[in-house]
């Protein structure tokens, strides 16, 4: 008998394309895809429930189904996804305390994955130069999508002590890019003209989605559990980001941020938020070792692949890559 496994947040891209990644592997006897909204793309041969994390039904899935894998994909990156900020935290948190109270409550439960992010690292200027899962922020992010990944995990963390039988796997990825895949770093590079902080050149390393969907897969048929970074090898500047999407950028002062947001907005340039600059100023990187070593994962691509396939043009997508291998 294979895996039984649920997937949340399956109306969205990468919960959505998990899924049907994982209806076709021969390892899984079946996957139950679950969201609150019925998803426009396909799930494969995945059975779709329509049901919010938020409510109790969810854990009535479980035992019913005989749950024995959770994948939690129901993280929701920005407010203009969620219908605003509010509605973000009470998803990704509140969402989370009651998917947990339905798996803690689950006998047949023994795997729980959780898709974490790099941002509960943050970014500081006295942050080291690669981040290790044992290693905390030195700046706690002070909001958004950051905030909810770290009060996530805090979750987890008590799940796990309270549930020891069960494996706990979270995974911290970097920020994913693809074709398509919407986020607030891929809507900052896709402005035309790129405010960058003066004097400053954040650190980048990203993983493009198509890896991310293979490291999903990856940790939910493995029984390694702990915190895992996920991450493409390689590290890539804003600035020389930029010079690779062919954009031209405009230095702003740091202290700024909040009215060069205001005055791009007004102008109809959306895409940069003022609660990226310490991103955009410090960036941040991870060890990868865990990965390779224990999950036994490597991402196809590097950090300069993945930007370039995403974002450069097709005529300096190639050489961008082939640099990269040469």
């Amino acid at each position: 008998m294979g895996r039984i496994v649920l997937v949340t947040g399956v109306s969205r891209r990468i919960g959505g394309r998990t899924a049907e990644l994982l209806s076709s592997d021969p390892e899984i006897e079946k996957v139950i895809a679950v969201d609150a909204v019925p998803p426009s793309h396909s799930l494969g041969r995945a059975q779709f429930v329509r049901a919010d994390i938020r409510n109790p039904m969810v854990g009535k899935v479980i035992a019913h189904e005989g749950v024995d894998t959770v994948l939690h994909l129901g993280v929701i990156l920005t407010p203009k996804q969620a219908g605003g900020r509010t509605s973000q935290k009470e998803i990704n948190v509140i969402g989370t305390m009651q998917l947990l109270a339905a798996c803690q409550r689950a006998s047949s439960l023994q795997r729980l994955v959780v898709k974490s992010s790099s941002a509960v690292y943050g970014s500081s200027p006295r942050d080291p130069a690669m981040f290790t899962e044992e290693l905390q922020a030195r700046r706690m992010p002070a909001g958004g999508f950051g905030k909810d990944s770290a009060e996530v995990e805090n979750y987890v963390r008590g799940f796990a002590r309270r549930r020891p039988d069960v494996q706990v796997a979270t995974l911290r990825m970097a920020n994913v890019v693809g074709r398509g895949f919407r986020s607030q770093l891929s809507d900052y590079f896709s402005m035309p003209i790129m405010p960058v902080p003066m004097g400053f050149d954040g650190r980048m390393q990203l993983l493009h989605f198509d890896d991310a969907l293979q490291a999903l897969r990856a940790a939910t048929l493995s029984d390694l559990d702990g915190t895992i970074n996920i991450a493409a090898d390689g590290l890539l500047t804003v600035r020389q980001a930029a010079r690779i999407a062919g954009r031209p950028i405009v230095p702003v002062v740091p202290q700024t941020s909040g009215l060069v947001e205001q005055l791009t907005r007004r102008v109809g340039l959306k895409g940069f938020a003022a609660s990226q600059m310490d991103f955009l100023c410090y960036g941040r990187g991870m060890d990868t070792s865990r990965m390779r070593t224990e999950l036994g994962f490597e991402p196809a691509l590097t950090t300069r692949e993945a930007f370039a396939d995403v974002f450069a043009s097709p005529s300096r997508r190639a050489a961008f890559v082939g640099a990269a291998h040469g």
